[in-house]
């Protein structure tokens, strides 16, 4: 035991002296937000640029005692695909000639408070090259409204050099229709040694990740209630909603207008586990229709974490008003959705949809009370029920389950004292 205890304190001293001597190159860019005014400036190129788009948010960036706010007013936003960002130059005095090593990259890294939670924040970082704004980004899940978290992001093959001006911006997407608000305590850039500088901070949540085969996970869980909800008929329960093909019923779960698909799990056994990555979402595609006038954002479905209400409502009586229980749909769906998705439109097609890890960890925990899907702009989407006979065209939850801790394991995590 003792040798265990020395051997651990070893450990942690050398990764204490570890983190003292890391290579990070001098002529860094922060902003810790403690002057008598910030510096602003439209392009981004002397100050913070800041701006908002696809929707009706007003952004507003502003400095506060010691620390600088982003606020957010969504209120008269109709369809909460909205963004917003504050975005700086970094290069500037910045000599960009150790890019050319690839053993060095860029890290960005900010202090931030939020005022709802859960919600995902992302960093990104560009060049006036630019022109996929999709890569070189990091959204990170921030789990609550009270505490101040750091999250950080390192690029990995940076295109960049001398004469180049080097942009970082943390931004905000679809956090809904209300008033929100992101507090900064400091801003920094580096350029780093990969191989030295350690782990990158926070919860980090990979934007639209590569999809994996289904089977390559270790559980497989099927769905234990599924329905339909209706907010403009709050008091009907649409559990058993069919169609009829070939003489045959045929039970569906139809996303459309007001119209919501709610799924929960019994995730007991995983009680006191780790997910240990990203999922997937199954669901077994019946039929769409949408428009075929192509909008950004339009015809799609989106997946929502159910946060609040009825924790353990029955299919078979389930509405919108006992679901809710009286509070507010903000308070019961989260505003920020999981992911938007285009539905696989082909009969029996399967629509395979990452849950991000942070996410699933919160089913396990009982923190997230389900997931419902609902629609984004115009569409009329049918998934298979569960009850069909069998479980084929089910909804499903793939994912994989940290091992339990060995003795020696919990000894060092402090679950032995």
């Amino acid at each position: 035991m003792i040798d265990r205890r020395l051997h651990l304190i070893y450990r942690i001293c050398m990764l204490l002296i570890h983190c003292l001597f890391v290579e990070t190159l001098p002529a860094q860019f922060l902003e810790e937000f403690k002057g008598q005014s910030l510096l602003l400036d439209p392009s981004g190129d002397n100050g913070w640029a800041y701006f908002s788009g696809d929707g009706s948010a007003i952004i507003c960036f502003q400095l506060m005692d010691g620390y600088a706010s982003i606020t957010v007013d969504a209120t008269q936003d109709k369809r909460n695909v909205w963004w917003a960002l504050i975005r700086r130059r970094v290069s500037a005095g910045m000599d960009l000639n150790p890019l050319n090593d690839p053993r060095y990259e860029f890290r960005v890294e900010a202090r931030i408070r939020v005022s709802h939670a859960p919600r995902r924040v992302n960093l990104h970082m560009n060049t006036q090259r630019t022109t996929d704004f999709h890569t070189h980004l990091m959204e990170f899940d921030i789990p609550d409204t009270s505490d101040w978290h750091t999250v950080s992001m390192t690029t990995h093959g940076f295109d960049a050099g001398p004469g180049d001006r080097v942009y970082a911006q943390l931004a905000l997407m679809d956090w809904g229709r209300e008033k929100v608000r992101v507090d900064l305590d400091y801003f920094k850039v580096d350029i780093v040694r990969v191989d030295s500088i350690g782990p990158d901070k926070g919860v980090h949540v990979p934007y639209h990740p590569p999809i994996p085969d289904p089977a390559a996970f270790s559980q497989h869980v099927p769905v234990t209630q599924d329905a339909m909800i209706d907010s403009e008929y709050p008091d009907i329960n649409f559990n058993r909603w069919s169609t009829q093909k070939n003489g045959n019923k045929i039970y569906l779960l139809t996303v459309s207008g007001p119209q919501f698909v709610i799924l929960r799990w019994d995730l007991n056994r995983f009680v006191n586990r780790k997910a240990a990555g990203s999922g997937l979402l199954e669901l077994t595609t019946y039929s769409v229709q949408r428009c075929s006038v192509k909008r950004k954002d339009f015809g799609m479905i989106r997946v929502v974490e159910i946060l609040g209400g009825d924790p353990v409502w029955d299919q078979n009586g389930v509405n919108h008003a006992n679901l809710c229980r009286g509070q507010p749909v903000s308070s019961v769906f989260n505003s920020q959705m999981i992911i938007d998705v285009e539905p696989a439109e082909c009969w029996k097609s399967k629509n395979l949809i990452t849950i991000p890890k942070p996410v699933l960890q919160r089913l396990i925990d009982g923190k997230t009370l389900g997931l419902v899907i609902r629609p984004l702009g115009a569409v009329h989407a049918s998934f298979y029920a569960m009850e069909n006979p069998g479980e084929k065209f089910n909804a499903k939850l793939h994912f994989d389950i940290d091992a339990p801790l060995n003795d020696f394991q919990k000894e060092q995590k402090g679950v032995y004292r």
